[in-house]
């Protein structure tokens, strides 16, 4: 009614609750790993991101002046007394940020010190790449082209190279390069492992870990955390492996997880301390425009093209051959990724539905994200397989699952594909547009790119040390706890739905028996 009277301490109660609602949102809104300004599909591409790697390397070393001599950027001293300034300028630092951000532990940006290791471990090892490169003649053992297998592990030089950039020319809100080792969350070590593996003769590159083991543990900071914040390139499952051991608490950034002994010993890896990360994709983007011509015109029902024999679990390869070969609307062929096989696969992933994951000599590869960027739906029939980001991303939108007891019953596989609806493809179709972004390494680095989603997932808490200073207990300060373990609570609810516990034979590093593989049922 006009002119009603409204008593003052029901007009006050009520603004109260207005602004109560209003700042729980807020606070919801802040810790959400997702939610920034940058994350509107509005501003998913920048114009003159470079995605290619070697272009990309050829503007770094262009403008970026190599240190004329070996650095060291630590002082000098007694080690004792180095560790003990650095640990009391540490717990300030703590505490202060503890009284003053009311987001602290778990606001944004993570405070990230990169290490400024000699240029033998950094630059001279990205010039050894650029100077040796060999398109497709440098083979391997198994016939995989050297350099662009460095190329797919190349995840070293786009987390580095945008770290280092003039904050003026980087993008990315969730990690800031801090010069201060006090005021840092975390440490960086940008240490080359694939390269120098890949390229240098067997002894010299053990001889040169040791050394980068050596510089990396001498450090105050690894000595006081015992490593456990740091951060450590291992892209390639032979990565620095002759002296891996010795970092184990360190936060790895890993391909995968095979827990069988073959590339990782018990207690190296595990999900609570280290991070998935994505291949770099061999294939270009197929984008907005590409998939609006590709999609009416995918004919082929299941497309493969790689190794069709394979170790450990890649086994189920030729199992998989024998089941598949010679059926209608499926393609499968010997292949690399060596002359003419990038243009082969490409051809062949963008004409087809879907696009066969299978496992090789790792439960991951490159195949299932050259698939994700050619808008073909992934097959995953990888039962050890662990995906990056999955405590973000849910994969199940944009993949089908399958274990490999079903996969190799006869007619079993093929029934499954044809059962499903177009509508469900259609949608399935629309979900690999949006997701691609999160799988192309960029420079500029995108926001919610993989580089940007290795900052995001690195709040993930835990045990770990983004919650080892909060000593208060009110309200809020129990909703930062719970916050730190969202990301963590979110990947691992996300993995229950697509395996079933307790099917590997052999024990994981912590000591459980692990996982195979949940032929999950179509998710809307």
């Amino acid at each position: 009614m006009p002119g009603k009277y409204i008593p003052r301490s029901k007009s006050r109660t009520t603004l109260f609750l207005f602004l109560l609602s209003f700042s729980l949102l807020f606070l919801l809104f802040s810790l959400s790993p997702l939610r920034s300004p940058s994350a509107s599909p509005a501003h998913f591409h920048v114009a003159n991101a470079e995605t290619s790697f070697l272009v990309s390397l050829d503007h770094f070393l262009a403008n970026t002046p190599t240190p004329p001599s070996s650095s060291d950027d630590t002082a000098h001293g007694e080690q004792h007394d180095l560790i003990t300034k650095l640990d009391d300028a540490v717990y300030g630092s703590e505490m202060d940020r503890l009284y003053s951000d009311p987001y602290y532990p778990l606001s944004l940006p993570l405070r990230v010190y990169v290490y400024d290791m000699p240029p033998k471990f950094t630059y001279d090892l990205l010039w050894l790449f650029k100077r040796t490169y060999q398109d497709t003649s440098n083979l391997t053992s198994n016939g995989s082209p050297v350099h662009r297998l460095i190329e797919q592990h190349s995840i070293d030089y786009w987390l580095w190279a945008d770290l280092i950039a003039p904050q003026s020319k980087r993008l990315l809100n969730s990690v800031v390069r801090v010069h201060r080792q006090e005021e840092a969350d975390l440490f960086y070590v940008p240490f080359f492992t694939t390269i120098s593996f890949f390229l240098m003769e067997k002894q010299q590159c053990k001889a040169l870990y040791r050394e980068a083991l050596k510089w990396i543990t001498d450090q105050p900071a690894w000595k006081r955390s015992g490593g456990r914040d740091h951060i450590i390139p291992v892209h390639h499952p032979w990565s620095f492996k002759s002296v891996r051991k010795f970092v184990k608490n360190a936060i790895w950034l890993l391909p995968d997880m095979d827990s069988t002994g073959n590339w990782y010993k018990p207690g190296q890896v595990f999900l609570e301390k280290d991070l998935i990360l994505p291949y770099v994709p061999n294939l270009d983007l197929c984008d907005a425009r590409c998939l609006s011509e590709t999609n009416p015109k995918r004919n082929m029902l299941l497309f493969f093209r790689g190794r069709l024999k394979r170790n450990a679990g890649g086994k189920i390869r030729s199992k998989l051959v024998a089941e598949l070969s010679g059926a209608d609307g499926v393609s499968i062929e010997e292949g690399t990724a060596g002359e003419g096989g990038k243009e082969a696969a490409q051809i062949g992933m963008r004409k087809s539905l879907f696009c066969l994951s299978p496992a090789g000599d790792t439960p991951s590869s490159a195949r299932l994200f050259d698939a994700i960027v050619s808008g073909c739906i992934p097959l995953i029939i990888s039962d050890e397989l662990e995906l990056p980001f999955e405590g973000i991303l849910d994969y199940r939108k944009i993949a089908l699952f399958v274990s490999s007891y079903d996969a190799v019953k006869p007619g079993w596989l093929l029934k499954y594909l044809k059962g499903i609806t177009p509508a469900h493809i259609k949608e399935m179709q629309q979900n690999l547009a949006k997701y691609s972004r999160h799988f192309l390494y960029s420079s500029p680095a995108q926001p919610l790119g993989p580089e940007d989603l290795v900052w995001k997932m690195s709040e993930k808490g835990g045990d770990q040390t983004m919650l080892r200073y909060l000593l208060y207990y009110d309200s809020l300060g129990l909703v930062l706890q719970m916050a730190g373990k969202l990301v963590n609570i979110k990947l691992h609810t996300r993995r229950s739905q697509r395996v079933v516990e307790g099917s590997r034979r052999l024990c994981t590093c912590e000591c459980r028996p692990a996982n195979m593989t949940n032929t999950a049922s179509i998710v809307s």
